[in-house]
């Protein structure tokens, strides 16, 4: 196999990525067949199996894809001066990844009934909180329960925003999730 700097493999995968996010777009992931991928990435099968073994190791790539781009979002979120801060700054990331990258959480969440993309913001997004607030204050049953709490709240209102296609503005959700974080969040 080529090293993965050889840029015909880097491009060949970007076209199967966009192909199965676009085949997300109109059917459910149980209902694509490797050959539709294939027609869509305009490869020929012996292709698509020098990549990967079948199509749920592509989703497998797929999500550990996307689940890197999201954790090198977040960890730009290190100038916070309290955990409420800190959270404020994590939704925005959050929203602001979401929206770049748009058409691949709206084909996987919109047309796929399965759970995995709020499985990998939950997962994401808790390791995040874990690492940067649990270690530095407290790391207790409470501290846990918050984080759990919070990290909920946030991954359900970031879905709300993405499956109602934006009916609410980034900057309105940020003003309601301020008002209902307190502001001494390891007190509770």
């Amino acid at each position: 196999m080529k090293p993965k700097s050889d840029l015909r493999i880097i491009k060949t995968q970007m076209n199967i990525y966009n192909a199965l996010t676009n085949l997300l777009k109109v059917k459910s992931f149980e209902n694509i067949k490797v050959s539709d991928i294939c027609s869509e990435a305009l490869i020929n099968r012996s292709t698509f199996y020098d990549h990967y073994t079948d199509k749920y190791e592509l989703l497998i790539d797929f999500i550990n894809n996307q689940k890197k781009l999201l954790e090198e979002a977040l960890n730009n979120n290190d100038s916070f001066t309290s955990i409420k801060d800190y959270y404020i700054e994590l939704i925005k990331l959050l929203l602001n990844h979401v929206e770049e990258n748009i058409s691949v959480y709206q084909s996987i969440v919109l047309n796929n009934e399965n759970s995995v993309i709020m499985n990998i913001f939950i997962d994401v997004i808790t390791k995040d909180v874990e690492n940067k607030i649990l270690k530095a204050k407290r790391n207790n049953a409470s501290s846990k329960i918050i984080t759990k709490f919070y990290v909920g709240a946030v991954v359900n209102v970031c879905m709300e925003w993405l499956i109602n296609n934006h009916k609410y503005k980034k900057e309105d959700i940020i003003k309601n999730l301020q008002n209902l974080i307190p502001e001494d969040i390891n007190n509770l």
